[in-house]
């Protein structure tokens, strides 16, 4: 699978994407873990999840970093699955919300479904973030049923159309 330059030009402050490696697994947990969109009644879903190394090395994992930051700060990262093509984790540091990391996720998702010859990517959305998939361009196709005691709610199922 051709993987498109990942690495984006870096301006001062902005943010450069590049693929995940097994040593992120971490940094990558506790982001979502600590996720503010997951607070509340949401808590219980995040609470013990993971992302480990072998996850990492199975799928397409790509982390935005701070360019200008020494330590690489993870500001966000997203997975895409590939059989059957989905967008299955993006998540943005809450001290990152606003800056346009998100909307930077998803067009690097996109060019990368694209280089893979993909025509559609599936998002299963947390249903606080199906605003921000509508506006990112993904288009809603229906909805998931709740799953107790994992996810005891209805979910905006999604999809992007790749052009």
């Amino acid at each position: 699978m051709p993987i498109v330059n990942s690495a984006l030009t870096s301006r001062h402050g902005a943010p450069v994407v590049r693929r995940a490696v097994a040593r992120d697994a971490k940094r990558l947990t506790r982001l979502v873990r600590g996720s503010h969109a997951y607070e509340g009644r949401y808590a219980a879903m995040v609470a013990d999840y993971r992302v480990g190394a072998d996850y990492i090395e199975t799928h397409q994992v790509f982390v935005a970093v701070d360019a200008d930051d020494a330590t690489g700060r993870v500001l966000g990262f997203y997975s895409l699955v590939m059989l059957p093509p989905e967008l299955d984790l993006l998540f943005v540091d809450n001290g990152a919300q606003g800056r346009g990391i998100g909307r930077l996720l998803v067009e690097h998702m996109t060019s990368q479904a694209r280089a893979a010859g993909l025509d559609r990517v599936r998002v299963v959305s947390h249903p606080p973030a199906e605003g921000f998939y509508l506006r990112s361009g993904a288009q809603r196709t229906g909805t998931v049923g709740a799953n107790p005691p994992a996810v005891p709610w209805d979910r905006p199922e999604l999809q992007f159309l790749i052009r």
